[in-house]
């Protein structure tokens, strides 16, 4: 490969990197704000006290199942923007034996509600794949109108047949009982078992699409379904397969968020994780390799943005700013090197 050649790979994330920071330094001289201060907040807030560091810690864990997951249908060829309405359904599936069985030894319920959560997760994305093969519905569309739907059931169960017993609130459910959530440090807001999991599906993931028959056909079938197919791929299940795979790991997000960060249902029981793994996997490009540090600079800047409205007194979403222009730049950049590459 030549010099050149190298040179102009090494430096297109860093000319995407100076990009984004190019543009939401802007957007923050146009509201008068310091850009260091807000760059000091926003890069290292999460890392300044312990509590800050186990809510990041807390944030990443439930993000990197949902773009691990994502990670599996981008290498099918799939755009699963029915994440969030996945993670939800799974939030929903857990919380059943956590209601009717409260009586079970807790490691054994929470095994339940796991099972469950993903059982939910990959029968709403099943639906998504079933949408696309046999009614010609985009996943993309397909996608988008159930997680509206997902909403909806879970704004019913809160206000419906799980309202608190007091009255129905939007804030939630009724706390779970303190026995069935998931051991904490001390002090601290940090559940260890949620980071292990995620990291856990991160590495089997990895396995599975690099080193199994069963990944080849799949990244196979993301590159040409057609000619998968002549090869004796089975394309549509593989399809069905990658959803169905993806929404099981959105579901152990929603379990997630249940019994280790809200223990309740609420209504935004997602808090646009979904989506924000989205811009994840675009990151990294669907990489397993890069997906963990892109998660934790992702999830760091969304708890280090948390101070802002208090310290400068602007809104935290300029975080959101700052992630959005990272992927669309290195989109920008990536969409240049295959253009060129056409053209050679």
């Amino acid at each position: 490969m030549k010099r050149s050649t190298l040179i102009t790979q090494a430096t297109r994330p860093l000319l995407a990197l100076l990009a984004a920071f190019a543009f939401t330094t802007l957007a923050l001289l146009s509201t008068g704000v310091s850009p260091l201060d807000a760059y000091r907040l926003v890069l290292f807030g999460a890392f300044s006290t312990p509590v800050r560091l186990s809510d990041m810690i807390m944030l990443a864990a439930p993000l990197l199942l949902c773009a691990v997951g994502l990670s599996i249908t981008f290498a099918g060829g799939l755009y699963n923007l029915g994440v969030e309405g996945q993670m939800i359904m799974g939030a929903i599936a857990a919380m059943v034996p956590l209601r009717l069985w409260p009586d079970v030894s807790p490691p054994l319920l929470w095994l339940l509600a796991a099972l469950c959560g993903m059982a939910g997760g990959a029968f709403w994305a099943g639906l998504i794949g079933l949408l696309r093969r046999y009614a010609g519905v985009s996943e993309i569309f397909a996608g988008l109108g159930m997680n509206f739907l997902a909403s909806g059931i879970a704004m019913y169960m809160v206000l419906g047949p799980w309202r608190r017993q007091t009255s129905a609130s939007l804030s939630g459910t009724d706390l779970l009982p303190r026995e069935l959530w998931w051991p904490t440090i001390d002090r601290l807001r940090l559940a260890p078992a949620a980071p292990v999991i995620a990291l856990l599906a991160l590495a089997v993931v990895w396995w599975a699409l690099t080193k199994t028959r069963w990944g080849l056909e799949v990244r196979a079938v993301g590159l040409n379904p057609a000619a998968a197919g002549r090869l004796g791929v089975a394309a549509a299940r593989r399809m069905l397969e990658t959803l169905a795979a993806c929404g099981a790991l959105a579901g152990l997000a929603g379990m997630v968020q249940v019994v280790a960060v809200h223990h309740a249902l609420i209504p935004n029981i997602s808090s646009g994780i979904g989506l924000l793994g989205l811009l994840v996997a675009l990151l990294a490009r669907a990489d397993p390799r890069w997906l963990l540090p892109v998660t934790i600079a992702f999830a760091a800047f969304t708890v280090g943005s948390i101070q802002l409205p208090l310290t400068l007194g602007i809104d935290s979403a300029i975080a959101g700013v700052l992630q959005g222009a990272l992927v669309l730049f290195a989109l920008a950049t990536r969409v240049r090197k295959d253009t060129q590459a056409a053209r050679g």
